[in-house]
């Protein structure tokens, strides 16, 4: 429906329609999932059963990684100027409320852990490179620096984008961050200046974060994954790595779209071009993510050095070879084959379909990239209740860190949705003077 149609919902039915509570019931399975994880961490962590900490380790590389991709697709639709997903981008605006607990159990699993995880702890390297490079001295505050300053650009940015609605609707939400909410609207100027400084400060922090979380990435995806495999180098390994969290944000994305749309009710304002929209972009990176496996994989294939070629030989041979095809098979052959077609993508349970697939492939994706290099060649799979609780535990600390942000602020960008001056972003203007500004700048 377009802004123009005269039947399009207000600013007070929008926030009206969006306000509803999140069921109580799904907070308790939260806490419930949460309890379960921390009894398996705690008592495998006071038993010394190192599986434990590699569960943790793995399951954060999965939810941490999306996560943080989750904030960095908002701040493309910056950069992209993007209208049409402003009625759904808050929802995954909330992805940013875990990554100060992933920054903590980051800390946790570096300064408390790594003599569990990282088999270079206990056999340091004989590489000089490479004795620099994995000194703990060096590499665990390169790392907690690192996710430090993706964590502090996003949640600047999210800031100014929940300050915008927070400013103009009204108060309302979880009680937790009313103090917040009343920060928020501090010095706030009419609304054509705010929507136009905060589009004007977006621009520049949205541009900003793009150069940190690529950067960032690269660098914990070598320090916290790659060098499992202290023999190990792949100049690939970093895109490929946060291009999975990237697609697994955008299909997690999908599905709470999907939930959202049906618990809410907003049928008029999140429509079947929107599912259309995600199932393009879902499409899109499931092939890129393709693309960037099979060219690391072939140009490991044919350079054919024996430190590169290890680790792929590792994962298809004994107990690892059945769950790397799988994770090939669900994370990209299921969802390319499957999301070809438009109807696929409108049609929600194939969509559905798609989108579990996608995700459960990437979690395996996770596991085998550590627990192959810990464990070396294998005849029996590893997973056990370790693996499953600790898994249980980390999506109810995400779900319970997202569901907080989504009952505390307003659930879409409704100003942007409905001011008389939304469009007007796409000039930029002097926000100070109001005056459009030369093309250069």
């Amino acid at each position: 429906m377009s802004h123009h149609d005269a039947a399009f919902p207000t600013r007070q039915e929008i926030v009206a329609a969006t306000d509803r509570p999140i069921p109580a019931n799904l907070r308790v399975a939260a806490l419930v999932c949460i309890a379960i994880g921390a009894v398996v961490f705690l008592f495998g962590a006071v038993t010394g059963n190192a599986r434990a900490w590699q569960a943790l380790h793995f399951n954060w590389l999965f939810f941490t990684a999306i996560s943080s991709a989750g904030v960095m697709f908002v701040a493309a639709q910056r950069i992209t100027t993007a209208r049409w997903s402003r009625p759904v981008i808050r929802m995954m605006e909330g992805y940013v409320a875990f990554l100060p607990v992933a920054f903590v159990l980051l800390a946790l699993l570096l300064l408390v852990g790594r003599q569990h995880i990282f088999p270079w702890v206990a056999t340091p390297p004989t590489v000089p490179e490479k004795v620099l490079y994995l000194n703990p001295g060096f590499l665990i505050p390169r790392s907690l620096f690192a996710f430090a300053l993706i964590t502090a650009i996003s949640l600047w940015y999210i800031y100014t984008s929940v300050r915008l609605d927070v400013a103009f609707l009204g108060e309302g939400g979880a009680k937790w961050a009313r103090g917040l909410r009343e920060r928020m609207r501090r010095n706030v100027r009419d609304e054509r200046r705010e929507i136009h400084s905060t589009h004007s400060l977006q621009g520049k922090l949205a541009v900003t974060l793009g150069f940190v979380f690529s950067f960032g990435w690269v660098v914990l995806a070598w320090d916290l994954s790659m060098t499992l495999d202290v023999h190990f180098q792949s100049t690939l390994y970093g895109w490929w790595f946060f291009m999975g969290g990237w697609l697994g944000s955008l299909m997690s994305f999908s599905l709470l779209v999907m939930a959202w749309r049906r618990y809410l009710n907003v049928y008029d304002l999140i429509t079947e071009t929107h599912f259309h929209d995600l199932g393009k972009l879902c499409f899109a990176f499931t092939a890129f993510w393709g693309y960037l496996t099979f060219g690391q994989y072939l140009v490991i294939w044919y350079g054919n050095m024996g430190e590169e070629t290890h680790w792929m030989r590792l994962r298809l041979i004994g107990a690892w070879k059945t769950p790397t095809l799988i994770v090939v098979g669900a994370v990209f052959l299921v969802p390319f084959l499957g999301l070809l077609s438009r109807a696929a993508k409108v049609h929600l349970p194939t969509f559905v379909t798609f989108a579990i697939s996608s995700l459960l492939g990437l979690w395996l994706l996770r596991y085998m990239e550590v627990y192959p290099a810990i464990w070396g060649v294998r005849n029996n799979f590893i997973m056990h209740f370790w693996e499953v609780g600790i898994s249980i535990g980390m999506l109810g600390l995400w779900a319970w860190c997202y569901m907080g942000f989504m009952d505390a602020f307003p659930r879409m960008r409704t100003t942007l949705m409905t001011s008389p001056f939304r469009d007007e972003v796409q000039v930029p203007v002097d926000p100070e003077t109001m005056e459009p500004l030369p093309a250069h700048e």
